[in-house]
């Protein structure tokens, strides 16, 4: 069997579907001539992800870890069987394939621009230096990349943990920017709204939508300590509380409705609350691996809602250098960032 650029010779279960959709990769560290492997300093978790597990088994670190290294060593992935989501990782190059076209070598360090839920991986450490409690996973072991893979050097100027930070959401900013600079090339100044704000992804938004043009960005948040934070940073031109499962409060909080509304959050019924607080013939963007597509769709058409409605799928031409971009750029953003990685 030849290798594919896409990874179909790596999966094993069921035959005829791409590894994102595999219930079980071959995770062997064997490398076909056009894959990359790659040595695993630290792991990412979607934030959805890591959520659901914290939740289904109440905070317990130890609990959470042996749930992680489960997923992993029976899928060949890590691929969290509820919310189907992943994450990404960064690491070392250990091997190129003479045929891959990456362009990375042995001894670039790296992050891995394609989720956890089709990349073969394997954990040799059980995760030893990892309590649990967080969404990036110190580990070792390794990850294989295919021909179609995305994958970035890491700049020397940035810690490790933040570049990794930054990456992990970083088609959010890329996407945001391209959907406000469509109205504005029509003439538009598009009010836009950002639910989740303060967030990773949230942060990055927000800057990217007012360099982009906007006329106003709203930040919407659930607490008082991310309201301030977010205030402080200076990314919103308003800064609003509300829950955004509840769609009336977040219609409130929002006010006249936004042009564009941006879903940043990881807990699933928020998909209402942004179809109601956007205006007619406005888009919504959803980025959290928490929507519900169906509700979305559903909902919006219950409302009578005229929208338009895109899915955050991760990838846009150019997506890592903007953000890192927006990161070294905007205080405001850095801050936010780093405040959440000392959390952490």
């Amino acid at each position: 069997m030849s290798s594919s650029p896409v990874g179909l010779h790596r999966v094993l279960a069921p035959s005829g579907v791409l590894p994102q959709a595999a219930e079980k990769l071959d995770a062997r560290p064997e490398i076909w001539p056009d894959e990359v492997r790659i040595a695993v300093e630290r792991l990412n978790l979607d934030a959805a992800s890591y959520r659901q597990l914290a939740e289904a088994h109440d905070g317990d670190g130890t609990a959470i870890r042996r749930a992680v290294l489960d997923i992993v060593e029976t899928r060949g992935k890590m691929q969290n069987p509820v919310t189907g989501s992943g994450g990404m990782l960064v690491g070392v190059v250990d091997e190129a394939g003479p045929d891959s076209p990456l362009g990375v070598k042995p001894g670039d360090r790296v992050a891995t621009l394609v989720s956890l839920t089709l990349t073969p991986l394997r954990i040799t450490d059980g995760l030893k230096d990892w309590d649990g409690r967080s969404e990036q996973v110190p580990a070792q072991g390794h990850a294989i990349l295919f021909a179609r893979s995305i994958v970035a050097k890491l700049p020397d100027d940035l810690k490790p943990e933040l570049s990794l930070a930054v990456m992990d959401v970083c088609g959010a900013p890329a996407l945001t920017a391209r959907v406000v600079k469509s109205y504005v090339d029509k003439g538009i100044k598009p009010v836009v709204s950002v639910i989740g704000g303060a967030g990773k992804s949230g942060s990055l938004s927000l800057a990217a939508a007012r360099r982009a043009g906007a006329a106003r960005t709203i930040g919407i948040v659930p607490f008082q300590a991310e309201h301030d934070r977010l205030t402080e940073a200076g990314l919103a031109d308003v800064v609003a509380l509300a829950d955004a499962r509840d769609p009336v409060a977040l219609a409130a909080a929002v006010g006249e409705p936004a042009d564009i509304t941006v879903v940043c959050v990881d807990v699933p019924g928020c998909e209402h609350g942004a179809v109601l607080s956007t205006a007619a013939g406005g888009t919504v963007i959803f980025f959290s691996m928490a929507t519900s597509f169906s509700a979305a769709a559903l909902g919006a058409e219950g409302l009578a809602a005229d929208v338009t409605m895109l899915v955050g799928n991760g990838y846009v031409p150019g997506h890592a250098e903007y953000a890192m971009e927006l990161l070294r750029s905007e205080p405001g953003v850095r801050g936010l960032f780093e405040s959440r990685l000392a959390e952490d």
